[in-house]
């Protein structure tokens, strides 16, 4: 059996739900086949206990001793055979689970990468969690469900020609109530589709919900409104809980029809042979093989409801994938190459040389990441990398050539030498210089194994400061030919950050770096200043310069307070024995 997942889980169909589960379908279809071969074999031996049964009664009756043993071995026969492919079943049933559940897995794990910056401006987190959470599961379950419902349709349509065989009126009966059992069932997988669709959506929002708070629990606190938050979620979360009782109160009629109209079949079926047995049309053993034919395919005719009520759920799950697939993202790359060079935002005009460690000061924030996203190809703009347009270049040299590390990079669970070495081809020497600069070598030497010790996910054993020295040791270990920082020391006490200012611009010496950040300690230790008000460069020059000519830099640089404590002078600035000792956040 290979091993999963499957290296390239390939190109998915993407056009419509349905689409989507047929193509998964057919990319496992070897396996599948199997499976249903299996499934079956599983499902015949079942149905053919009850004749061997008859026969072994009859001869009973017959006082025919060879005839007896005959088909007592048959029967031994059957349950062997039924032992080894239902276990070959189970087996095939999981690995088609598996591989259904993996490959959904990687082909939105690979849409999510491919779209970057877009994927979250045009979903929620909650709708993208829930794809991980309850949809790979659903569409694993259409998958797999088809074994048994192939296998069942093939059972009952061998049940049938036994009976029709042995008695018209009863074959006939059973020709005829199936397809009278599955149309009244399909009144109910509407109703049922749209209720789950509903349910799946309304959890997504619960889920964003959720995210929101937990990531902004300390803002919360601080003003207040935790209990107004507290009240919105519950009410969201009531809302869901009423989804998913009509969901249920769907579900519970089809689970009792599963039961009643499977019965009602039987009975007449059962019924009928009695009264030919009265009659003396059929034998004795005839009639308990028609009992047992009557109880058997209570199971058959409860797998294909059971396969109506999986294929339902994995269409629903199915489209929330196919909405994630037809995505496309925002920025596309070309077919050009470049050799480097000048990197300019023609927008704001704001120009990074190569070699020089540059600063950008907006006097609204989110004027610097605007920058920041189009210099990194993350947002569409006019740049020009050297001589050529960056929208020209392919978009995997440009992840490869700039990065951007900002303060939303998430740490992740494994060892921390993984965390740091993305690529895994940087030195323990490399990393070390990496977080000697990060000033993020007493978490390193803190941390259970060093290097190899384990971090928990999204690092939750380390304070806010911490989180953010390992990320700028990670960016740093990456070593660009461009690397983006955005406020890299905002969650570190003054001490840490003093020292990361002098060590940064020592690991990048030679490098191109920008740094988006309003900290005297950083910006004093840049080659470069550009200094940028209502989306446009107003000013370029060293930090001191600027400071002395420049009152609205000025302004927002110190926030209106006194230089007089050595804040802005990078000499004079304070520079603690150790790193992050003091002042740091907490959570």
């Amino acid at each position: 059996m290979r091993s999963l997942p499957v290296g390239d889980p390939g190109t998915p169909d993407a056009r419509s739900p349905a689409r989507y589960l047929i193509w998964v379908a057919r990319r496992q279809r070897g396996y599948l086949l199997i499976g249903i071969g299996y499934a079956t074999l599983w499902w015949l031996t079942m149905a053919l206990v009850p004749a061997v049964m008859g026969k072994g009664i009859d001869a009973i009756t017959a006082k025919d001793v060879p005839a007896l043993l005959t088909w007592a071995a048959a029967l031994s026969g059957l349950g062997a055979v039924q032992a080894v492919a239902g276990i070959l079943r189970h087996r095939m049933a999981v690995y088609n689970w598996l591989s259904a559940a993996y490959r959904t897995v990687q082909v939105t794990v690979r849409q999510a990468t491919r779209l970057g910056a877009t994927l979250p401006k045009r979903m929620s987190t909650g709708e993208v969690v829930s794809v991980g959470n309850s949809d790979i599961a659903h569409i694993g379950h259409a998958v797999d469900i088809l074994l048994r419902g192939v296998g069942a349709i093939v059972a009952i349509g061998a049940v049938t020609v036994i009976l029709i065989r042995t008695s018209t009126p009863l074959g006939l009966t059973v020709l005829i109530g199936v397809p009278i059992m599955a149309a009244a069932v399909g009144p109910l997988l509407k109703p049922l589709h749209r209720r789950q669709h509903a349910h799946r959506d309304l959890q997504g929002e619960l889920s964003t919900r959720a995210a929101d708070i937990v990531a902004g629990l300390r803002v919360l606190r601080g003003i207040g409104g935790e209990q107004v938050f507290a009240d919105r979620y519950t009410g969201e979360s009531q809302r869901v809980r009423h989804a998913g009782v009509r969901v249920a109160a769907v579900e519970s009629v089809l689970e009792g029809a599963q039961i009643l109209l499977p019965g009602l079949l039987i009975a007449g079926v059962t019924w009928l042979g009695a009264t030919f047995a009265i009659r003396g049309e059929i034998t004795a053993g005839q009639l308990v093989a028609f009992y047992g034919y009557a109880v058997f395919l209570i199971a058959p005719l409860r797998t294909l409801t059971e396969a109506a009520d999986k294929l339902t759920k994995g269409h629903v799950a199915a489209r929330r994938v196919v909405r994630i697939l037809q995505l496309e993202p925002e920025v596309t790359g070309g077919t050009g190459h470049s050799a480097g060079g000048l990197l300019r935002d023609v927008a704001s005009g704001a120009g990074v040389r190569p070699g020089v460690f540059t600063a950008v000061v907006a006097a609204v924030p989110e004027e610097a990441v605007a920058i920041a996203d189009r210099l990194g190809g993350y947002a569409d703009g006019d740049v020009d990398f050297g001589d050529v347009p960056l929208s020209t270049l392919p978009i995997a040299e440009v992840r490869s050539r700039i990065l951007v590390a900002d303060n939303d990079a998430r740490l992740f669970a494994g060892a921390l030498r993984d965390e740091l070495d993305v690529t895994g081809r940087a030195s323990d020497a490399e990393i070390a210089a990496a977080l000697r600069a990060a000033c993020a070598e007493d978490i390193a030497e803190a941390l259970p194994g060093g290097l190899d010790g384990r971090v928990a996910e999204s690092g939750q054993e380390f304070s806010g400061g911490q989180r953010q020295r390992l990320r700028l040791a990670r960016a740093l270990t990456a070593d660009p030919e461009v690397l983006i920082l955005i406020e890299p020391t905002s969650a570190v006490d003054a001490h840490s950050e003093a020292r990361i200012a002098g060590r940064l611009a020592k690991a990048r010496a030679g490098r191109t770096t920008l740094v988006c950040t309003t900290s005297p300690l950083v910006l004093d230790r840049t080659d470069q200043v550009i200094y940028v008000e209502d989306g446009l460069v107003r000013a370029q020059g060293t930090h001191r310069d600027l400071l002395a000519v420049n009152p609205a830099y000025r302004a927002v640089v110190t926030r209106g307070e006194d230089l007089a404590d050595g804040r802005a002078a990078g000499p004079g600035a304070p520079a603690a024995a150790g790193c992050g000792v003091r002042g740091e956040e907490s959570a």
